[in-house]
């Protein structure tokens, strides 16, 4: 599931979905059903602080390792369209929900196009851990807007995509770590 041959991607995978913990978590507080959820949600974004913090420094420290995606490589250029046709669909797409009154399903189609962009970088990074983050997202997205009557789905796709990625960034952070 973990190629440790980049230690740096997978740092860096930690980091990025850290972040990306720290985001969700963070829309997930737009309209929590109880204000318990207020808490869960402040401590996923504090698991998302914390790989981080942890996760920055030790990039840096591993920033000569090399690079699945080493720049002018097919594989960069792969990334790089990955990432701005992601960009543009959620754009577009959001735009196109937003006038059409449909402003509660932006965070789970965001959620659903992050999910679906990891496939193909899963084989850029050659890290299997993209397609499990692939998958369990894209259930999350399917579930916000199963759930949306119980809660509004930015809460949904906060308080179970959060998790997802704090966990998966943990492993990949201790894994990088560990094998720099």
């Amino acid at each position: 599931m973990l190629d440790t041959a980049f230690p740096r991607d997978l740092v860096m995978i930690g980091v990025v979905f850290g972040a990306a913990t720290l985001v969700w978590a963070g829309w997930g507080q737009e309209r929590p059903p109880r204000a318990v959820w207020r808490g869960v949600l402040g401590a996923l974004s504090l698991g998302g602080l914390a790989l981080i913090g942890v996760g920055v420094p030790a990039a840096i420290r591993a920033w000569e390792t090399g690079s699945a995606i080493d720049p002018g490589s097919a594989a960069f250029v792969a990334y790089l369209v990955t990432f701005w046709v992601e960009v543009v669909i959620v754009a577009v797409g959001s735009i196109v929900l937003i006038r059409r009154r449909r402003s509660d399903l932006v965070a789970p189609f965001i959620l659903l196009v992050v999910a679906v962009h990891f496939v193909p970088l899963a084989a850029v990074f050659a890290q299997g851990v993209l397609i499990l983050a692939a998958v369990l997202l894209a259930a999350v997205a399917v579930a916000a807007i199963l759930l949306r009557r119980r809660a509004y789905p930015s809460f949904w796709c906060g308080v179970l995509g959060a998790p997802v990625f704090a966990v998966l960034g943990l492993i990949a952070l201790v894994t990088g770590l560990t094998a720099a």
